[in-house]
């Protein structure tokens, strides 16, 4: 059974968010405040959160650092602010996805699985469990990054994307190629949203020169030894 965690300050929003989740078989934690969530994220072996932005104690950008420091399940940020760059700061922090209030909780339930699919299939990729490049390594099996020997915290989407350019380095592809890769290929993606990974990415592995953009064509990894 999968375990979820519900974090909201609305009692209204938890209960219908609960209902329908342990309808579908998840098994569910919730929280009213960001610092209860926490306790909960570092005790529980958690396949997905669900985070409200606005918190008491913590906010739901504060919890979702907390827990890239540690973890990186699937993410959905939750909130009523429907500012582009609050998504694009969700995203930019390691949320794999934003829904906004009001939401339908069909929906809400369907992203959850598709998130945790995706997730799964990434951890439990058979083809190359581990692929080295340079000096990154990636353990599909533990669903980890090193570099140099030591860990980098990367969301599941940006191991997915990741895996794509390791596994094929120094091959140019096109945002729908990467699109697929990390969000699946059913799956409408903003071209927003895959430049924030990009730009994650970039960060975390060092620089701009990791992954170049191929003007026209797309981008690719550029295998580093630093």
């Amino acid at each position: 059974m999968h375990k979820i965690l519900l974090a909201d300050d609305e009692v209204e929003v938890l209960e219908l968010l609960q209902l329908y989740l342990e309808k579908d078989g998840f098994e569910i934690f919730t929280a009213r405040d960001g610092i209860t969530a926490l306790g909960i994220a570092s005790t529980e072996k958690l396949d997905c959160a669900i985070l409200d932005v606005m918190m008491p104690e913590l906010n739901g950008f504060q919890l979702l650092k907390k827990i890239r420091e540690k973890s990186n399940i699937p993410v959905i940020m939750l909130t009523a602010r429907v500012a582009s760059s609050d998504k694009v700061l969700s995203l930019d922090m390691g949320a794999d996805d934003y829904v906004t209030k009001p939401f339908d909780p069909l929906e809400l339930c369907a992203r959850v699985k598709a998130n945790i699919r995706r997730y799964q299939s990434t951890s439990s990729t058979a083809v190359q469990p581990v692929i080295k490049a340079g000096c990154l390594e990636l353990d599909a099996d533990k669903c980890q990054l090193l570099k140099n020997g030591k860990e980098v915290i990367i969301t599941s989407t940006e191991f997915k994307v990741l895996q794509l350019f390791m596994t094929n380095p120094n091959r140019v592809f096109t945002k729908t190629q990467i699109s697929a890769a990390g969000w699946g290929e059913n799956t409408y993606v903003e071209d927003n949203s895959i430049m924030v990974t990009l730009s994650k990415l970039r960060t975390k592995l060092g620089g701009e020169g990791w992954i170049k953009n191929i003007r026209g064509l797309g981008y690719r990894l550029e295998i580093q030894d630093e």
